[in-house]
């Protein structure tokens, strides 16, 4: 018997440990949990109270007699606006062809810049043929151009996502040359001394290695490529959003045309966004390796 109560009370602080030890990582968690909420709180606080004093601003400066409400309206009546146009569908087909005409310049000019981009950082013979064209080209404004583009290629669709390929095409181009040329050389004789061929190397070292590199020029091309469309559909169009804030200006239609800025600098962000998240994705690589 005596025997038996020895075995309980051996056994007694076992089960009190594990229950401890059960219960301190769920009490050790819990602030482990709060702190990344909080973590997170701030990371969205940050910029949107930053957004948030300039809508408060915006609103306030009008109502207070800071600026004339003729030529800025509060915000809440260009929001108003904003809304109306999304309504009535009028918005999106400004938006639509806006943004047809911006992706479809930027994607050719991305399809081009990045091949001709790697072509002359790794060939001296192509870079000697085709860098002084392009020097000439890349120090002329691509607004400049929009005459020459209307004239030859007429006042439609054509010209105006020729412009954006112009536009687009010189920061991928530059960004992608500096990319791959400043790529560690080590890394390239470390690669050549394992036995990796051409094709190889550029897939597996140098494009890897100038991807941040490229993705600067792509950001940089992406807002050209709203920008000159912008100023394009100004001059000669019948939808867009650029045609929709002059329309509104010559109309005196003051909420219409913010609310045509207002979507444009969405647009912007959307790009913005959608890029930034395509770079993390293709350089995930470089944070896991320095970890």
């Amino acid at each position: 018997m005596s025997s038996a109560v020895q075995v309980i009370e051996k056994s007694r602080p076992v089960v009190v440990r594990s229950r401890v030890e059960s219960v301190a990582p769920a009490r050790v968690g819990a602030p482990r949990v709060l702190r990344a909420l909080a973590l997170l709180a701030w990371r969205i606080f940050k910029p949107t109270s930053a957004i948030g004093l300039l809508v408060a601003v915006w609103e306030a400066a009008p109502r207070l007699g800071l600026v004339d409400e003729v030529f800025l309206p509060p915000f809440s009546t260009v929001a108003q606006a904003f809304v109306d146009l999304v309504q009535s569908g009028e918005m999106w087909e400004h938006v639509s062809a806006s943004l047809t005409r911006s992706a479809t310049g930027f994607f050719l000019a991305l399809a081009v810049a990045i091949p001709v981009g790697v072509a002359i950082a790794w060939y001296r013979p192509v870079a000697e043929l085709l860098t002084p064209i392009l020097e000439l080209f890349r120090n002329t404004a691509a607004l400049a151009l929009l005459p020459v583009f209307i004239l030859i290629l007429g006042i439609g669709e054509t010209s105006k996502i020729a412009l954006v390929v112009y536009a687009s095409f010189f920061p991928i181009l530059l960004n992608t040359i500096t990319g791959v040329r400043t790529v560690e050389p080590l890394l390239i004789k470390s690669a050549v001394s394992l036995g990796f061929s051409p094709l190889r190397l550029f897939q597996k070292v140098v494009l890897p290695a100038a991807v941040p590199s490229i993705f600067t020029g792509v950001r940089m091309a992406a807002a050209s490529s709203i920008l000159v469309l912008i100023a394009a559909e100004m001059v000669g169009a019948r939808a867009g959003l650029g045609y929709l804030i002059t329309a509104a200006q010559q109309n005196f239609q003051i909420p219409n045309m913010y609310a045509g800025i207002l979507a444009i600098s969405l647009l912007g962000l959307t790009f913005n966004g959608v890029v930034v998240a395509l770079e993390r994705r293709l350089s995930r690589w470089r944070t896991e390796s320095s970890r």
